[in-house]
């Protein structure tokens, strides 16, 4: 049952028409995580699980059909990114450092998820702290593909979509830091938001980057990812950097997009040397589609978006060294056991616990902050990540949208890239300019390559453009069925 329900209104169809109830759904998502052999889950949530689920059963029981206004999300099995905390649910971040770290309270849009009835199955792996793009990051081994076993399923939230694209749970939640989100969702075939910066509570996130973080959801359709993302949106006044916009109604955002007056910006910089031939030629199908719908294709220039991946890989690695220094085994991280009186030494052995790939970005981090190197790197990367803004800005003066390819390639296969970090991180070349200018950005499936993988279309809105961006997914979504 669980293969053949993938979405949330098939869920509650499902619930209305009696076939089956929130336990029996939710006891056979659980048996399929248990059998599964993708390693997508840190920790599964069997009692938590269970306990919503009868809840939900017993409100059906009462109500005889899903109250879709009140609890959209009654009965659905969701999960949940490892780095958003969940009390009383050990939260890893896939590190050994937080390996026994149990939280006092819920991420705010976890809560939000939860109060409108869905059902948390348990954490799903990451690249350790969300550093990675591959998800082979993580102190917990690697997360597997959903259909290709031999290929990564891209990182960081590459256990949510790997969770989602082999039917482990209707939906899920992943975080964006540079494209943690999209990549892993056009590399496993399902869609991933990345919303507005300050759209989604960050409150809760356990921090990479503070000014480029953003918690979004990944689902098997548009309509699913707007409800998600319409339920857990919106001010949160536990979060000094969420925007006091209201979030978009997801019923709101899926109508017809008026073709005629929607102008779709193509960027030369997206169809650089090192495109696939056969992600470029998907890309520009997609682009063709629009174009016969009756959209208007206008070339733009981004500039300034050549230089993303170094402004990123400097802003976030010296927000990374300040937000780490708290794991240090006092305030936050497992303790070294016996008695040090070498404050250096205890160091040592409790920062240990962090994996390569983050101790690097640390080193890296710090270097850029240290004295005598800020003002000639860290500042001026802020510097060009404003010019990166502006050209954005600039852009949507004359288009409504920006569409483009989400990775050079598609899913590479287990290995290939992990003792070469450059060509890794240029896997987020296009994914990297939303972040650092705080937009909204989503990958919508667009067809396959000739091994059967997944290749992603990106979209990009101006700031809080969320409501046309997941509109023109939607329609997209649905003519290219």
């Amino acid at each position: 049952m669980t293969q053949t329900l993938r979405t949330i209104r098939e869920v509650h169809d499902a619930f209305d028409q009696k076939r089956l109830s929130p336990m029996e759904l939710t006891r056979e998502y659980l048996r399929a995580i248990g059998a599964s052999r993708h390693n997508a889950f840190l920790t599964v949530c069997e009692e938590r699980a269970l306990g919503q689920a009868k809840v939900a059963e017993a409100l059906l029981a009462r109500e005889g059909r899903v109250p879709r206004e009140r609890l959209p999300l009654l009965g659905v099995p969701l999960a949940i990114k490892d780095n958003l905390v969940i009390d009383s649910i050990r939260t890893t971040c896939a590190s050994r450092i937080l390996e026994n770290y149990v939280p006092p309270y819920t991420a705010t849009c976890v809560a939000r998820l939860e109060a409108a009835g869905a059902v948390t199955l348990g954490k799903t792996s990451l690249d350790e702290f969300a550093m990675g793009g591959s998800n082979e990051n993580s102190a917990f081994g690697p997360v597997l593909h959903p259909t290709h076993p031999d290929r990564v399923p891209g990182g960081s939230s590459g256990g949510s979509a790997t969770a989602v694209g082999a039917g482990l749970c209707v939906a899920a939640l992943g975080s964006d830091t540079g494209g943690s989100i999209r990549l892993p969702a056009s590399y496993c075939g399902v869609v991933g938001v990345k919303p507005t910066y300050g759209g989604v509570s960050r409150y809760g996130l356990v921090a990479f980057a503070s000014s480029l973080d953003q918690v979004g959801p990944m689902a098997n359709s548009v309509e699913d990812a707007a409800l998600l993302l319409e339920v857990m949106g919106g001010h949160d006044p536990r979060d000094s950097t969420s925007a006091v916009a209201a979030a978009t109604p997801a019923r709101d955002a899926l109508g017809e997009p008026d073709w005629r007056g929607l102008r779709i910006g193509v960027p030369e910089e997206f169809f650089v040397e090192g495109l696939a031939p056969e992600v470029e030629r998907a890309t520009r199908a997609a682009l063709s589609w629009f174009e016969k719908e009756g959209a208007k294709l206008v070339p733009v220039r981004l500039p300034h978006a050549k230089h993303s991946v170094a402004v990123y890989y400097l802003i976030a690695v010296s927000e990374a060294s300040s937000n780490l220094a708290r794991f240090d085994g006092v305030r936050y991280g497992t303790r070294p056991s016996g008695e040090e009186r070498d404050l250096a030494a205890f160091y040592r052995k409790a920062r240990a616990g962090f994996g390569a790939e983050v101790k690097r970005r640390i080193i890296l981090g710090t270097f850029a902050l240290s004295s005598g190197y800020a003002e000639a790197y860290y500042r001026r990367a802020c510097q060009v990540r404003r010019l990166i803004k502006d050209d954005f800005d600039r852009a949507f003066e004359k288009v409504d949208l920006i569409a483009g390819p989400v990775s050079p390639g598609t899913a590479f296969k287990l290995g290939e890239k992990l003792t070469d970090p450059l060509r890794m991180y240029l896997n987020d070349i296009f994914t990297i300019p939303a972040n650092l200018a705080g937009l909204p950005a989503l990958s919508v499936p667009n067809g396959k390559d000739a091994h059967g993988l997944p290749i992603g279309l990106q979209l990009l809105a101006p700031q809080f453009g969320e409501a046309r961006l997941l509109g023109a997914a939607h329609a997209f979504e649905k003519g290219r069925a």
